[in-house]
């Protein structure tokens, strides 16, 4: 599916919002979010990721991101979505304890057997709506946006509350799960 959004320069930060399909709330349950913070790391590690600024909600995740010389975002963001797909889905159908199971891989199935992109399922929706952040404001701006997400959501009262997200490494100064590139 084309979209209007595409990422720009490779050497700026970008902006990228991505969600499960349906919105179904799949990162509610530990597992699924461990599957995608060890994917990030992954990424981080190997594949020339630089992470800036993060938050996983129950249904999307939010990044702020750039990548290494000799990487691409979209290459590392594909490859990411890709592998998380994939590896969420069959750790959702062999997971004994899913009460959600049956119903969530018939919404997966059925939006991958509407999409010629797919073979069998669909996990995420197809764009990342990449912005391509050019000045300071822009990024303190997403920044903000990615901080209190949770907090707009009813999930905590304080950005850093939130231990799925970078606030805490920014307002408190602690590492979190993910090692980050600050921008500040």
């Amino acid at each position: 599916m084309a979209t209007r959004y595409r990422f720009g320069d490779n050497e700026n930060a970008h902006f990228v919002t991505f969600a499960v399909i349906n919105w179904i709330d799949v990162f509610s349950r530990e597992t699924y979010k461990e599957i995608l913070l060890d994917s990030l790391k992954f990424c981080i590690q190997q594949k020339g990721l630089n992470l800036h600024a993060w938050v996983i909600m129950t249904n999307h995740v939010h990044l702020i991101i750039s990548c290494k010389e000799g990487f691409k975002q979209a290459d590392v963001l594909r490859d990411l979505k890709k592998f998380t797909a994939k590896t969420i889905i069959k750790t959702i159908e062999e997971n004994q304890q899913e009460s959600r199971k049956e119903w969530m891989i018939w919404m997966f199935k059925r939006a991958g057997l509407k999409n010629v992109n797919n073979k069998i399922y669909q996990f995420w929706q197809q764009d990342n709506h990449p912005i391509e952040l050019t000045t300071l404001e822009m990024m303190q701006q997403k920044m903000d946006y990615i901080h209190e997400n949770p907090m707009r959501a009813g999930i905590v009262f304080e950005p850093q509350q939130y231990k799925y997200s970078s606030a805490l490494s920014y307002f408190e100064d602690i590492e979190g799960f993910l090692p980050l590139e600050r921008m500040w």
